[in-house]
């Protein structure tokens, strides 16, 4: 039990949180381990610097999810996404296929087309380069600049890729025709690249591999989602290391448009299947402390990796719930649904705050995605409305 002092430190030492931002990384690993007792103090701290920098607003994308191809040259030891190819499910998707997808989104008023793919598997699969030869690609980042472009063409989505890791080329070509683009850094932690940890056969995970795409990125002022996933055998002080990481290389190049706090979820055909999930309590602690880091950068947390009661990551001052689709399933998470929009918006409002629907680019960075060419400057215009959120359908 605490004493009368002590707790008169923590209270006063709190109150410092919220003055003195953004948070230092020896505050930080003191405060990812708080108690439950100081909890509730250092939510409300986060919630401060939240209100602070964004008030009342919450914001998400309402998107379709489009996995170009789940064939992928890595391992990772909690991933269900990706496949062999031969193995049930292993598909690349046909052009026609992309746009039948992006046009039903259209319908339902979506504004983003997100692009998950593996990780140049050309490189390992002789089974991919005849598929991308009978596409008449050269590689999956051809094919997937050409996805984008179509995209832009032939429907009012905007594209958001995600496809692994990207030389300066390639962040340049696809910028040209997608306003942002994301790329999880997951972890500093070279230690997970060993024999038996999450990414042992993952070589595209090395951090300083990611570090670089991103910072590439940001040399060229290519509005960047990033952010850490958490539970996958990192320690809470190697949780602030990343944060600390993205936030040096945002204040370098002011590019980083959101980090996503992503929890781990255990699912029964992984390598990690008997490994622990995160609790609530370390998600709220990550995404507390990521927002006394970063008091200014949008915060962002999966709705549906925290059902039943996901609203509670609104406590620990996230200001976003990130992409969410009425229409295809997390192919990352295909077992944890996406909530209903209606019930997104009501749960919102109930913690006070209004629900807004952004566009793959946030609003602060819209000018830098703006002149990359002219067909996506001009599809920008159209699909942007007031204070560059996405255009009411009505």
């Amino acid at each position: 039990m605490k004493s009368a002092t002590q707790e008169a430190s923590n209270s006063s030492y709190l109150s410092s949180l919220e003055l003195d931002l953004p948070l230092s990384r020896e505050a930080a690993c003191r405060w990812i381990r708080a108690n439950d007792q100081d909890l509730p103090g250092l939510l409300s701290a986060a919630q401060n610097a939240r209100d602070c920098f964004k008030p009342g607003v919450i914001t998400y994308s309402r998107k379709v999810f489009i996995p170009l191809t789940n064939l992928c040259r890595d391992y990772c030891g909690y991933c269900t996404f990706r496949r062999d190819p031969g193995q049930p499910g292993a598909h690349t998707m046909t052009p026609d296929e992309v746009l039948q997808v992006a046009r039903a989104g259209e319908k339902l008023g979506c504004t983003e087309a997100l692009f998950s793919l593996g990780d140049k598997p050309e490189l390992l699969f002789p089974e991919m380069r005849e598929t991308l030869r009978k596409l008449g690609f050269r590689s999956t980042l051809h094919y997937l600049e050409a996805m984008c472009e179509l995209i832009l063409r032939e429907t009012s989505l905007l594209p958001h890729p995600n496809p692994g890791l990207m030389s300066a080329e390639w962040i340049s070509r696809l910028a040209a025709v997608s306003p942002s683009m994301g790329l999880m850094l997951e972890t500093t932690n070279d230690s997970l690249l060993a024999p038996g940890k999450a990414h042992a056969n993952a070589l595209d995970k090395i951090p300083a591999k990611r570090l670089r795409t991103i910072e590439d990125a940001g040399k060229q002022g290519v509005p960047f989602t990033t952010g850490i996933l958490i539970g996958i055998g990192e320690s809470p002080e190697d949780r602030v290391d990343a944060l600390l990481a993205i936030r040096d290389l945002h204040q370098r190049y002011r590019h980083i448009q959101e980090v996503i706090i992503q929890n781990f979820r255990v699912k029964p055909e992984i390598p990690m299947r008997n490994w622990s999930e995160p609790t609530r309590g370390d998600m709220l602690r990550t995404i507390a402390v990521a927002r006394l880091l970063m008091p200014e950068m949008n915060i962002q947390a999966p709705p549906n990796l925290s059902d039943p009661d996901y609203e509670e990551l609104l406590d620990a001052g996230i200001n976003d719930w990130g992409g969410v689709s009425p229409l295809t399933p997390d192919f990352i998470n295909p077992e944890r649904p996406w909530p209903h929009l209606e019930e997104l918006e009501r749960r919102t409002q109930i913690k006070g705050f209004q629900l807004r629907q952004r566009l793959p680019v946030y609003p602060e960075l819209l000018e830098r995605a703006m002149n990359k060419s002219a067909l996506l400057t001009s599809k920008l215009t159209s699909a942007t409305g007031v204070e560059g959120f996405a255009r009411s359908a009505a």
